[in-house]
């Protein structure tokens, strides 16, 4: 993934990126990574410098569903045919290695799954620069006037469309939310007035993990979407 970068040598490029994965449904099943997709992004103006993606097809097809739950899903077919991660581990590991890694709860579910598919196939996993986990910092400097804080829920209250939860229209969404919040931010940051309106905040929203908890934002740390019945 090479490219000009319009800021200074040496400064570490920002890769925002997604996996999509399988659903574990019983008991000692792993994730398995279905795709992968990350774009580079100029941290000077947001614009997106380059990009790349790729299916994945896991070892065991079966833990693929035969037919998705969402209109853009990804099948069994459509992984049947891809190449295996060890094919395409040294490129995902060009893109990552050594930048900083930006996504929506990458640090409790997109992390773990890169190292996880590393370590299978004996390799050593990339290390970042740094980490932007939007989930937590939106949770941080946004808050849940939104909602929730899953992507979908942010993209719907900004009028972005629907999530996909195809890696790179991901990303690309998360890039656009991230803007739209910024942008927000800064105006009230500029007008107390608009700092100082109520906004709505539903009290009756809690995010939870598996286990129940109610931690600032573990919504998403099991898993990056609902399970689909697998075929």
């Amino acid at each position: 993934m090479e490219s000009s970068s319009p800021y200074p040598v040496g400064s570490p490029e920002i890769v925002v990126f997604d996996l999509e994965t399988t659903v574990p449904n019983r008991a000692g099943q792993r994730f398995r990574v279905l795709e992968f997709g990350a774009i580079t992004v100029c941290p000077r103006k947001l614009v997106e410098l380059d990009s790349y993606s790729t299916l994945i097809r896991p070892k065991d097809l079966s833990a693929v569903a035969l037919k998705s739950g969402r209109c853009d899903g990804i099948t069994r077919g459509a992984v049947s045919n891809a190449p295996a991660f060890e094919e395409v581990a040294d490129k995902i590991f060009s893109i990552l290695n050594g930048r900083i890694w930006a996504g929506h709860n990458i640090q409790r579910f997109d992390c773990v799954r890169i190292k996880e598919a590393f370590a299978e196939i004996g390799k050593p996993a990339p290390v970042p620069a740094g980490m932007i986990d939007s989930l937590g910092v939106l949770t941080e400097r946004f808050g849940r006037r939104a909602g929730n804080m899953k992507m979908a829920t942010l993209a719907a209250y900004f009028g972005l469309g629907k999530q996909k939860h195809r890696s790179l229209d991901d990303v690309r969404m998360n890039l656009e939310v991230l803007k739209h919040c910024a942008t927000v931010l800064f105006l009230e940051s500029c007008l107390p007035s608009v700092s100082n309106a109520k906004w709505c905040n539903p009290s009756t929203i809690v995010t939870r993990s598996r286990s129940n908890g109610k931690l600032p934002y573990r919504e998403e740390n099991s898993r990056k979407s609902p399970p689909t019945t697998l075929g």
